[in-house]
């Protein structure tokens, strides 16, 4: 009776070594994440290690907050200098958060920027870091946390990197931590496998392109229905 039971006690112990083996080795598929390095030879400065041409290795992660911060139709001519105004696609897994709609936007290299609602109004000193920044709604603040944990490294990307890096800027002027902060570049040259297309081509050229914007993980602010900080005005 008594080997029996030592044998039971084997048998559970081997049971939880193989249970707690098991457990991490899931928890580690998740390699750890290379810290921010920004180039400094990028006009953005894109992260370089995390960034267009390796963003597919770094997917599907529970620690990471993915963040696409273009507009779904920006006034802004990119066509002008080799861009899309359109968001005709991004990547599987980012979540659509408009940078124009968070923040006021950085003089652009081109015409007809946005210059409607936004969150906050800020001044831009001439490195491209944020001088000072202003709540415009009761809202803005709680918006901002809820969009961009602060628990998680951040992956921001746009059309041509200019947006992400406005982004990244005003989260450190915020108090999120550079250390979870990756930009990771202009989505107009990725050519990995996991593009999400918004864009629908009809098979008779004549015929208009069906924008399926219901595919996008979309954030929407209906400023219509926030409450503007006493002595700002629409």
């Amino acid at each position: 009776m008594r080997r029996d039971k030592l044998v039971l006690i084997v048998m559970l112990l081997a049971l939880l070594t193989i249970t707690m083996v098991s457990a991490c080795s899931s928890q580690s598929k998740e390699k750890p994440l290379p810290p921010p390095s920004a180039d400094v030879e990028s006009p953005f400065f894109v992260d370089k290690n995390i960034n267009m041409t390796t963003i597919d290795e770094y997917l599907d992660r529970s620690d990471v907050a993915y963040r696409d911060v273009r507009m779904l139709f920006d006034p802004a001519d990119y066509a002008a200098v080799g861009g899309d105004a359109d968001l005709s696609r991004t990547i599987r897994g980012f979540k659509v958060v408009p940078f124009p709609y968070i923040a006021t936007l950085q003089p652009l290299p081109v015409e007809g920027a946005y210059q409607g609602d936004r969150l906050f109004d800020v001044d831009w000193a001439e490195n491209g870091t944020v001088d000072n920044s202003r709540a415009r709604y009761v809202e803005s603040e709680m918006i901002l946390e809820e969009l961009f944990p602060r628990d998680k490294a951040i992956f921001l990307m746009c059309g041509g990197a200019g947006y992400s890096n406005m982004m990244k800027e005003l989260l450190i002027y915020y108090g999120w931590d550079p250390n979870l902060l990756y930009n990771t570049g202009a989505n107009w040259g990725y050519t990995g496998k996991n593009a999400l297309e918004l864009i629908v081509y009809p098979e008779d050229a004549n015929d208009d392109n069906i924008y399926a914007t219901w595919r996008a993980d979309y954030a929407y602010i209906d400023f219509s229905r926030l409450h503007l900080v006493q002595g700002e005005s629409e």
